[in-house]
């Protein structure tokens, strides 16, 4: 192969793998993202341990690696599970909650039963019966706002204690639980690298640790 030949073939080989990158930098910016749940706040519905995938198409928009996001024309609904940039001075946390309360809407939770606009909030999802110890005072919530709460109630740091999200602060929502590991919640912090791939290895030594039958539940 002469020089010339092989310069072309290095540049197509470059372009190529030039297009692969742009691809997966468009589909993880606006399309799917995968997520671990490290927490107990949304079990039933969730558990610590569950693998997502969450559409972010119609949501958010961002370049990965990077704090860039922009807005799409998506809104969520009520009771709709959504997953948001955490609305913490200084935190670049994702959580995820239930959304609870629309912009306009008045909420108020008393002896553990959430009330919308006056009426009583139907809930199956919820983890326990209302704790009548759990009270919050009415508000309406702000245009461009929405009120969120945990399914495990008593163990959820929510709206109650942090107050609103931001509608640019929702990024997507759950599609599938794609794998589902029991493991110690250490293993699902941020950062944990080495304890995340312990249990990994674990799971693959004793498949028991998978939940099988949370594989593929869609929401």
């Amino acid at each position: 192969m002469s020089r010339e030949s092989l310069g072309r073939s290095v540049a197509r080989e470059l372009l190529s793998w030039t297009w692969v990158a742009l691809a997966f930098l468009l589909i993880t910016g606006t399309m799917v993202q995968a997520r671990v749940i490290p927490s107990g706040s949304m079990e039933r519905t969730l558990l610590v341990g569950d693998h997502l995938l969450m559409s972010r198409l119609g949501y958010d928009a961002s370049l990965p690696f990077t704090r860039f996001h922009v807005r799409l024309w998506r809104e969520p609904h009520r009771q709709q599970v959504i997953i948001f940039r955490a609305p913490l001075p200084g935190s670049d946390e994702d959580y995820i909650k239930r959304l609870i309360g629309m912009p306009g809407d008045t909420v108020q939770i008393q002896r553990g039963i959430v009330f919308i606009n006056g009426a009583p909030l139907a809930e199956p999802y919820r983890n326990a019966a209302p704790n009548p110890a759990d009270n919050y005072a009415l508000v309406t919530i702000p245009a461009h706002d929405f009120f969120v709460l945990g399914d495990n109630r008593d163990d959820s740091y929510d709206s109650r204690y942090w107050g609103f999200v931001p509608e640019n602060n929702i990024i997507g929502t759950p599609v599938v639980i794609y794998m589902s590991v029991q493991a110690s919640d250490d293993a699902w912090q941020p950062g944990q690298v080495r304890e995340r791939l312990h249990a990994y290895l674990s799971a693959l030594v004793h498949p028991k640790l998978v939940r099988w039958q949370r594989l593929f539940t869609t929401f």
